[in-house]
């Protein structure tokens, strides 16, 4: 059997203090060359394992500060389940940060079964906790459907998709969601207040009119803050009161 990697050997011992209290948030971590002389290893490997523990979300290297343990985040939950779960956010504040017109383009055309070029609306959202964004949610829909009435995202923007749309005579009859984890992209960044390529969840939503999508959605979260919280009701089998 071959031996463990050096890096991982010292990951380990100094990942078991953090995870069993010895180490509370806020620890600052022996130096690389510290560590390198205390266990007589490379500085090499002392580097490559304070990285893995960063990577693992345990450890946050501060720039000429060093590296110290990271306090365990705060986690929010996002109920997906049916009209009554209210806005979705759970704890979070809406704030919405406003609408725009734009031509559709792939991948958004075949979600909304458009030609690419075609109008559609943007609307975007942040969820805060105490001001700070969490989630960014963006929605978008075919301008066809409401151009030229009072239904738009810009002229009804207090009301919801599923209200506005079905007034203005395509009522919601079917909503599918397709949840992932992804990159975080340069503009979504930039509204998150975070770096690009961190990973995030993605919740693709779509309303659909019959078999017409006529909106939908992506709500993108920290992959380490947020969890999706699904509640299903069950039918009660006959004969029980």
């Amino acid at each position: 059997m071959s031996r463990k990697p050096r890096y991982l050997w010292l990951a380990e011992q100094l990942r078991e203090p953090i995870l069993n209290g010895e180490m509370p948030p806020g620890t600052r971590l022996p130096s690389r060359t510290s560590l390198a002389r205390t266990h007589r290893v490379s500085e090499q490997i002392s580097r490559t394992a304070l990285r893995l523990l960063v990577t693992e979300g345990l450890v946050e290297a501060r720039p000429g500060s060093g590296y110290f343990v990271r306090p365990v985040p705060e986690v929010f939950r996002l109920s997906r389940t049916d009209a009554t779960s209210g806005s979705g956010l759970g704890r979070l504040s809406r704030e919405r940060v406003g609408t725009e017109q734009e031509r559709c383009t792939a991948p958004l055309s075949s979600r909304l079964r458009l030609r690419d070029g075609e109008p559609v609306y943007r609307t975007t959202s942040r969820g805060l906790a105490c001001d700070r964004p969490v989630t960014l949610h963006r929605s978008w829909e075919p301008a066809v459907l409401t151009a030229g009435t009072l239904r738009t995202p810009f002229d009804a923007a207090g009301s919801g998709p599923v209200e506005r749309l079905g007034a203005a005579g395509f009522p919601v009859d079917r909503v599918v969601e397709e949840v992932g984890v992804r990159a975080l992209r340069d503009s979504e960044a930039a509204l998150l207040g975070s770096a690009p390529g961190m990973p995030v969840l993605v919740v693709e939503r779509t309303h659909y009119c019959g078999d017409r999508p006529v909106e939908t959605s992506d709500l993108i979260g920290s992959a380490e803050q947020c969890r999706l919280l699904y509640k299903l009701s069950l039918a009660r089998p006959r004969g029980h009161g």
